[in-house]
């Protein structure tokens, strides 16, 4: 039996859970990591496909622009950024925009051999995920830090979704690794 593909959002978040500041700055994000890197590595073994809103697709596009180490998109990986606009006539190398139905992509995507899809974010695509079912699993690390306002983890709306927590780590310098499952 093949084994489903799960879609995980795997995030940071401030200790009030926000993303990024309101006009996206990740600047708290910035501090000592411990070694392991909060498990990214070995998390990232696990995925071969990444999902990207168009926002969160557009600050790692300049973050790129500006030589941030790191902030190329893997061309190992297959990376699917959701825009609700007309698809882009060119793509930055490794990337496919998608704007088909959520559902529809994400029944064709599991249905295809492969690792774990990790849904890097925004809060809007991953709301538009999670509202059509189709999110598994959320692997939240909460960063020690108030930011007072900014971009929540999730884009509002009324919904109550239950988790069941796997795991919780906690880290020497204070972060907190959140690890759920979406009860279906």
């Amino acid at each position: 039996m093949v084994r489903k593909r799960k879609i995980i959002v795997q995030i940071a978040t401030s200790a009030d859970g926000f993303i990024a500041r309101t006009d996206g700055a990740v600047d708290w994000l910035d501090r000592p990591t411990p070694k392991g890197h909060y498990g990214m590595g070995a998390f990232y073994k696990s995925i071969d496909t990444i999902l990207w809103g168009r926002k969160t697709c557009d600050m790692a596009l300049d973050f790129q622009k500006k030589g941030v180490p790191g902030s190329a998109f893997d061309t190992k990986v297959k990376n699917y950024v959701f825009t609700r606009g007309p698809l882009p006539s060119t793509a930055p190398a490794g990337v496919e925009f998608a704007n088909e139905p959520i559902k529809a992509f994400a029944t064709r995507l599991r249905k295809q051999k492969g690792k774990d899809i990790w849904m890097m974010g925004g809060a809007a695509i991953i709301a538009s995920f999670l509202d059509a079912g189709e999110i598994d699993e959320f692997m939240i690390h909460v960063i020690p830090t108030f930011i007072g306002e900014g971009i929540p983890l999730i884009a509002p709306s009324r919904r109550t979704v239950p988790l069941k927590l796997i795991s919780c780590t906690k880290f020497p310098d204070g972060v907190v690794g959140l690890h759920y499952i979406v009860r279906k």
